[in-house]
Formats: structure tokens, C-alpha cells, sequence
């Protein structure tokens, strides 16, 4: 288990191996190799999408905040949360 802490600057990425559907609109994944099903929500899809490509923590704060209307610093928090559980159960990686 990884206990990296995520900084606004590090450039992250999915890691491969799962099964992605959407269902009413929210993303689930199943993953291949644990067989674990997990549900990204709404939100959560987007970012998944925007994690396709390497990219900084800080730009898929500013692609959010183009879309929803929240103070920034409340949306740093919750896409670092996000992205810290996604590190945890190892769906994501830092370049």
C-alpha cells in the first residue's frame, strides 16, 4: 500500500487494466486483476476521463472549475481526496 502524499503539481495517470461503463451517467470500473468493482460517481468519471493522458493534478482542477461553480480551494481538496483513494487501491500512478 502506497502512502504518498499528492501535491497540486505531480502529473498523474490510470493505471490499465480495468472495465469502464457508464451507468446513468456515473462511471463504474471493474478491475481486472482484483476483481473489485468500484463506482467513480459522476464527478469522479470526469476526472477518470481526464486521467487518460498524464496530466497535472492542478490542470484537472481548472478543467472542473470551468464546469461547476466552487471555490477553489474547496475544489483542490476534493480532487486530491479523490485522487488519494484512487492511489490507495492502486488505479492510478504518478509519473
Amino acid at each position: 500500500m502506497m502512502t504518498t502524499s499528492l501535491t497540486l503539481d505531480q502529473v498523474i495517470s490510470q493505471v490499465e487494466g480495468f472495465i469502464v461503463s457508464d451507468m446513468d451517467g456515473e462511471k463504474v470500473m471493474l478491475s481486472i486483476q482484483n476483481g473489485k468493482y468500484y463506482n467513480l460517481g459522476q464527478i469522479g468519471g470526469e476526472i477518470w476521463d481526464l486521467i487518460k493522458e498524464p496530466i497535472a493534478i492542478n490542470e484537472i482542477v481548472s478543467a472542473l472549475l470551468s464546469i461547476y461553480q466552487v471555490p477553489e480551494k474547496a475544489c483542490e481538496e476534493q480532487v486530491t481526496s479523490f485522487l488519494q483513494q484512487l492511489l490507495e487501491e492502486e488505479l492510478i500512478q504518478i509519473k
